[in-house]
């Protein structure tokens, strides 16, 4: 009985990870003497378990959340019972037009909700924009950007009709730089991707969309993240993936962002497919109830990936709101809720003010974001973009009209270009090779990633290929492009409106001819990419993650061919994360080199932007660039290592990834975390520190209400029933039971088990429960936010030209198991020629804490704390100790 599963939490014994196999393309999780100093992370090589925190924390409206929540239990007052499961339960993969859609309130004139991906925009649409992917957005580390990019995919969703957003990304964070899907999110830096992910949320929802933060949590890689997907590719296990990570790094590292988008108001959060410490993500009661309903005291609603759930029962008490997309796989007709969570709160196993709660949750995040006064009737269709087809497309039923093909995309190909040429990091300019003048006596572009995918931009289902320029990933985090300016369109376009000569070749493998036409031209420039996404999906063997950090379709072997034969060539990449750049920064024939990621439909023109110098390149690496894949300390597990049951992924390595992990190694990278060139030079001087006069730190106490509970529910069984001539549509998950006897409902041979069998102590106790030392507000005790340091410093553009520089604020934490330096702030100042400007950051209480296991809460340690200010975290020449 699977929806009213036993235990959730359980120890699996774990067989050692393959450490220190190199052997290509499959080496271990994590390299020799990359585990991280502190021992409780680098003992999490052994047994994994996930302590029980119950029951669930119901929401209280704090924060700005209390008119939201006051209008929601006003609302969820008036339903009956099988409103309330409709509310929470989704109707079936493929059973209505979004690619998750909750069920309806009729009796209220209350649609089912409409879910839909992706976080760069809309997939399965027409007449919609294609945004830079989410590691540009990091690139830019610009905060109004990240919200105007927020906004304006905000109010692409609400003209289609769209409730909630999937997205922003904050899992994966980039554990691993192979990792399929780092790309959607933004940095391996928590506390960039947290700033990233609350001025998404907050521009997302400020267009009267519900965002969702996503995958929530420790979510580090695509292989093996579900068993029957798994199984698909010939692994032979039974369980998902555990990722298994200690308290301190889950706190400091993996839960950061989470905070910041809790505290920026996201309404909702997706639970995701891995187990975390052996128990799976959509029913761990203690990632969902205590650290993120207890801890951040998070307000909105939590849902589940597309088939992460595994209970029913288990599910609702450990802290889950929503099923998505409502049958335990898709297209069964079968479910975990529904009629079953139906039984569950006749029969009391699932306490009516769990369920409740669950129907308050999600709707304060509707009235939070205002989506009383923004819907708009849903207008397109997920499985066709023909005029007309089925409403119930699985089904095949409701011929009708469901796509009016409505045109959402405004003015956004402008932010998005602007994006695109924010986001793009110079990384080598010899000799000013760049910018170029346009009037250049031959320029050829070399590359597949030059030029057009030949089935079209949107030829391949989920861009699940690598055909011509890339400019997304493959997957559900993905849109569909309204055109794609390629960078071969874009340059021709430039030369010849200076009546220059263009030629270009966009096969790889042309090796005669591009030596050729390397030797002819002045300017070569070199387009190669890296991919990667999904892993339901494969790509030249990719199994969502990639095999290897080189580059793909021979892209070093064509570099290497134009580069021998002309000594003025730009190489331009375009890749999900970090490459290996072999020896590019020293050949003297390679005069520049330039980091443009994901940039989306405008990628030609934005590339082509910095390349002519309408746009002087600011931007700076969100990630490291190594010289060696090993350098990362980090990797995958592609191999299952703990036989049939689910493979085993250790987090020995703590909070040490990406430029953390290279520090405490001191390992030179090739280029560092915050790096990145312009066209103008800047210099830092003057730093000052203001210490504040700042209370102490108060952890919270005292005890919540009792849980709420909304309108009274009849044990009349035959209330429940299907209504009398009613036509149900095959597969479609509706809340009504088919037998006014439970235990027939249920259909369940493990019906009427002792309680003490599988309902956990203390989940359905709805008394007056204590709080947690580090919550209090959403985001966490909001002492954590007070301001003890403000810090400036004088950044002087000392070049001939307006530019903009990124200043960057790090800290030294001081204490013998931490990072060397960590970021805590930055800005991207827009500075004219011989002119200066002011960086100014603000230091908090949590950017100078760390975690402590006893006592639960924050605390600021005894060591020295010191802060660097500078253009990169390894340059950094100005510092100041923090008294």
């Amino acid at each position: 009985m699977r929806w009213l599963a036993g235990t959730l939490l359980f120890v699996t014994t774990l067989v050692n990870a393959q450490t220190g196999n190199t052997t290509a393309p499959f080496p271990a999780s994590i390299y020799p003497n990359a585990t991280s100093p502190d021992p409780a992370a680098a003992e999490i090589t052994g047994p994994a378990f996930s302590p029980p925190f119950y029951p669930s924390p119901w929401a209280s409206g704090k924060g700005d959340w209390a008119s939201a929540y006051e209008r929601a239990r006003a609302f969820v007052r008036q339903l009956t019972l099988l409103e309330k499961v409709n509310l929470t339960t989704g109707v079936g993969w493929q059973s209505e037009r979004c690619v998750g859609e909750t069920g309806s309130i009729p009796r209220l004139r209350f649609r089912g909700l409409c879910l839909q991906d992706s976080p760069l925009g809309l997939r399965f649409t027409d007449y919609n924009s294609a945004f830079p992917a989410g590691v540009n957005v990091a690139a830019t580390f610009d905060r109004g950007l990240a919200y105007a990019r927020g906004r304006a995919m905000g109010q692409e969703h609400r003209g289609k009709g769209v409730d909630i957003q999937l997205g922003p990304v904050a899992g994966p964070l980039g554990r691993a730089p192979e990792s399929g899907r780092n790309w959607e999110g933004f940095s391996p830096d928590p506390a960039l991707t947290g700033v990233m992910m609350a001025q998404t949320i907050q521009g997302i929802q400020r267009a009267g969309v519900i965002a969702c933060a996503k995958h929530y949590i420790v979510n580090e890689q695509e292989h093996f993240r579900q068993a029957p997907e798994s199984q698909g590719y010939g692994y032979n296990i039974t369980d998902s993936l555990s990722s298994n990570v200690d308290d301190t790094t889950m706190h400091e590292t993996y839960l950061w962002p989470f905070a910041d988008a809790v505290r920026a108001g996201v309404g909702s959060i997706m639970c995701s497919y891995n187990q975390i410490n052996n128990s799976y993500g959509c029913e761990n009661s203690h990632a969902l109830n205590y650290l993120l309903k207890g801890e951040l005291d998070f307000q909105g609603f939590v849902l589940t990936d597309w088939q992460a759930q595994h209970s029913g029962v288990g599910s609702a008490l450990a802290g889950l709101d929503m099923s998505m997309p409502g049958d335990v796989l898709f297209n069964t007709g079968t479910t975990f809720w529904g009629p079953n969570l139906t039984v569950a709160i006749l029969n009391g196993t699932v306490p009516q003010w769990r369920l409740d709660d669950m129907a308050v949750r999600i709707m304060a995040a509707w009235y939070y974001v205002g989506r009383n006064e923004s819907q708009v009737p849903i207008n397109f269709d997920s499985w066709t973009l023909d005029t007309f087809g089925y409403q119930h497309y699985f089904a095949k039923e409701a011929y009708t009209l469901v796509n009016e093909h409505v045109d959402v995309r405004a003015e956004h190909s402008t932010l998005i270009r602007q994006i695109g040429s924010a986001s793009t990091v110079l990384l080598k300019n010899n000799n000013s090779a760049l910018p170029l003048t346009g009037r250049e006596r031959f320029t050829a572009v070399f590359g597949n990633d030059a030029g057009g995918n030949p089935y079209g931009p949107n030829g391949c289902p989920d861009r699940g290929c690598n055909n011509g320029t890339l400019a997304m990933g493959w997957g559900s985090g993905t849109a569909s492009f309204p055109y794609l300016v390629t960078p071969e369109t874009a340059i021709q376009n430039e030369v010849l409106s200076n009546n220059g000569v263009f030629q270009s070749i966009t096969d790889n493998y042309a090796g005669t001819q591009i030596q050729s036409l390397a030797s002819q031209a002045s300017v070569a420039i070199v387009f190669v990419n890296a991919n990667s996404g999904e892993g339901f999906i494969i790509v030249d063997g990719n199994e969502g993650d990639r095999n290897n950090l080189t580059f793909w379709r021979g892209g070093d072997v064509l570099v290497q061919n134009v580069s021998a034969r002309c000594n003025n060539t730009i190489v331009v990449m375009h890749t999900v994360g970090p490459v290996l750049l072999a020896n590019y920064t020293e050949n003297p024939n390679i005069t520049a080199i330039l980091w443009a990621g994901l940039p989306g439909e405008q990628s030609g023109n934005s590339i082509a932007d910095i390349l002519y110098g309408r746009v002087n390149p600011g931007a700076k690496l969100p990630f490291t660039l190594g010289a060696s894949r090993e350098d990362y300390g980090t990797d995958l597990l592609y191999l299952p290592n703990n036989g049939t049951s689910a493979p085993q992924q250790p987090f020995p390595e703590g909070n040490f990834i990406d430029y953390r992990a290279f520090d405490k190694a001191d390992i030179a990278p090739v280029y560092e975390f915050g790096f990145g060139l312009s066209y103008t030079t800047f210099s830092y001087s003057n730093l000052r520190v203001n210490k504040l006069n700042v209370g102490g730190y108060t952890p919270t106490t005292g005890a919540t209400s009792a849980a709420p509970v909304l309108g009274n529910i009849t044990n009349d069984t035959a209330q429940y029933q299907y209504p009398s001539n009613f036509s149900a549509i095959p597969f479609y998950i509706y809340p009504y039971l088919n037998s006014t006897d439970l235990e027939a409902a249920a259909n369940d041979s493990d019906y009427g088990l002792s309680d003490s069998v599988y309902i956990p102590p203390g989940s359905q106790d709805g008394s007056p429960q204590p709080r947690l030392a580090a919550s209090g507000a959403p985001g966490g005790n909001p002492q954590l936010y007070d301001v003890l340091y403000q810090i400036d410093a004088t950044i002087t553009n000392t070049g001939s030209i307006a530019g903009e520089e990124v200043a960057q604020l790090y800290i030294s934490l001081g204490g013998l198991y931490d990072p060397k330096v960590v970021l805590r702030g930055f800005e991207r100042l827009s500075i004219q020629p011989q002119s200066s400007a002011t960086f100014h950051a603000d230091i908090t209480r949590r950017d100078i804490s760390n975690w402590d296991t006893n006592a639960q809460n924050w605390a600021i340690s005894s060591a020295t704390k010191k802060v660097y200010v500078g253009s990169s975290s390894r340059n950094l020449p100005l510092s100041a100790t923090l008294s």
